[in-house]
């Protein structure tokens, strides 16, 4: 099909911002030298993904990020087109109604993403619709960081310094001033698409803890230099007190750039006169593990479903039932892992330390496979990479790259007595357990009876008995671990 001005088509994915977005840039000044529309695509592919398809948070922050990216668009004159579908079907389809000469977008590296991309390069190719993607969402692409044998880093230090060397970042792009118009074309309505949810509407605490959008990325970015990133180091551990910047949900939906994070923080921290710089540089290395994860799951696609050590094929995992719905609830009756699964659940979010240690507790004092805690976590996450979730859980467990050692089982006890010894967390999240004293908030099954009457405590009753026996779960996991190791080596 010929159109007397075919329209040159921008496809954002998760890149919804127009800051520092080279792919849309360029996309905009070839609609505008050549005079033609220029279509502004965001498609809701629920098919491709398949089990990956974005979770009930994801959906949450996805619809107001949209909101807020169209208004943006609007404000320069031109509309966000809507589709739904599967994406190699709706873009090409696209292309054909309205006889589109070009198509730009943001590369992805989700391996269903990467496949899907590279058949609607083909097929543009077939009918001469050119077509180019770019890097906008990290600071180096996994084939840039190679071992000299050209095999990849599954350690994160030696990662990390070859990413350092070969990082060559390019300057940041500002968003244009005006967009050339937009065809005139259908648009699905973002409230048909009904991402929000209805009944009940657990968003409310969603709601209440983020701000969603590009102008709140970067709002986030420099309150969290002001008030955030001095002492860094050692608060970003601590999970009762705001000591991390809190950009994950924005990077992982593209409304701030990994380049605009490392730029601007380096100037911040060149105007501190160095006073900054041990909790700059580990802001920084924070973000390289982002990359880092990525660039495990371009090399492994099978990162999200199967161990990257394949000895775990053979682990007897225990998988009862009962227990990981308490586990998701929060009604462990072990008061951090209580702290941290209700966190998830009311803000889409949790502390770092946390997850971990409510991760080791699922995998390795319950036995329960770390595919289910990666599969909750996709779904009540609004931060929810599938790369960075994978490779975290698989750390976790001790059976990906770079992992903690089998013989790591967090402590949840210790761990809370450490990283929240006031109980402050706890007190935020647990709140049946907030009359109790900063020493048995931690423990509450082995506080006196007097103490736990005082505070208005009924274990069994207003907060649950523990469903797990640290130690003998500990040494229980340990002994698997041992079983698998034996099991291998027969």
């Amino acid at each position: 099909m010929t159109h007397q001005a075919s329209p040159v088509i921008f496809w954002f994915r998760q890149d919804l911002r127009l800051g520092d977005h080279h792919g849309l840039v360029h996309a905009a000044a070839i609609a505008q030298e050549k005079s033609v529309p220029l279509i502004l695509l965001y498609i809701l592919d629920d098919e491709t993904p398949r089990q990956w398809r974005w979770g009930g948070a994801s959906r949450w922050w996805l619809h107001h990020s949209l909101n807020n990216l169209a208004a943006g668009i609007a404000s320069r004159g031109n509309n966000l087109v809507l589709r739904y579908g599967p994406a190699d079907k709706v873009l090409l389809a696209l292309v054909a109604e309205t006889g589109a000469q070009a198509v730009f977008w943001s590369r992805c590296y989700e391996p269903f993403a990467i496949q899907r991309d590279q058949r609607i390069k083909a097929a543009l190719k077939e009918e001469s619709v050119a077509v180019e993607s770019f890097n906008d969402s990290l600071l180096v692409e996994p084939w840039q960081v190679q071992k000299s044998d050209g095999t990849c880093y599954r350690v994160f230090t030696p990662y990390w310094k070859r990413s350092l060397e070969v990082m060559e970042l390019p300057p940041l792009v500002p968003i244009p001033l005006r967009f050339t118009h937009g065809a005139n074309i259908a648009s699905d309505a973002l409230v048909d698409w009904q991402l929000l949810p209805t009944k009940p509407d657990w968003s409310a605490g969603i709601e209440q803890n983020w701000r969603v959008g590009e102008k709140a990325a970067e709002e986030r970015l420099h309150n969290f230099w002001q008030t955030g990133l001095k002492g860094y180091h050692d608060q970003r551990n601590v999970p009762g007190i705001p000591g991390t910047s809190g950009l994950s949900p924005h990077l992982h939906w593209g409304e701030i750039s990994p380049r605009q994070i490392w730029h601007q923080t380096k100037h911040y921290m060149a105007a501190q006169g160095g006073a900054v710089d041990r909790d700059g540089e580990h802001f920084l290395r924070e973000v390289g593990w982002r990359e880092f994860s990525f660039n495990l799951l371009y090399y492994f696609p099978h990162l999200p479903e199967s161990p990257l050590d394949k000895k775990f094929d053979q682990f007897p995992w225990h998988d009862k039932a009962d227990l990981l719905p308490a586990w998701q609830k929060g009604q462990t009756g072990i008061p951090i892992i209580d702290a941290g699964m209700r966190e998830l659940w009311q803000t889409g979010w949790m502390h770092n330390r946390v997850r971990m240690i409510v991760g080791s507790f699922l995998v390795k004092n319950l036995l329960i496979p770390w595919q289910k805690g990666e599969e909750w976590f996709w779904d009540t996450l609004v931060d929810a990479d599938l790369a960075s979730n994978a490779a975290s859980w698989q750390w976790i467990a001790g059976c990906g790259a770079d992992a903690a050692p089998y013989f790591r089982v967090f402590n949840p006890l210790l761990q809370s007595q450490k990283f929240d010894p006031d109980g402050r967390y706890i007190r935020r999240y647990v709140p049946e357990l907030a009359q109790m004293d900063d020493t048995n908030i931690h423990c509450p099954w082995l506080a006196p009876e007097d103490k736990l009457r005082r505070a208005g405590v009924r274990l069994g009753d207003t907060y649950p008995l523990p469903i797990a026996d640290l130690a003998a779960t500990r040494d229980r996991a340990l002994a698997a671990y041992q079983t698998m190791k034996l099991a291998v080596a027969g």
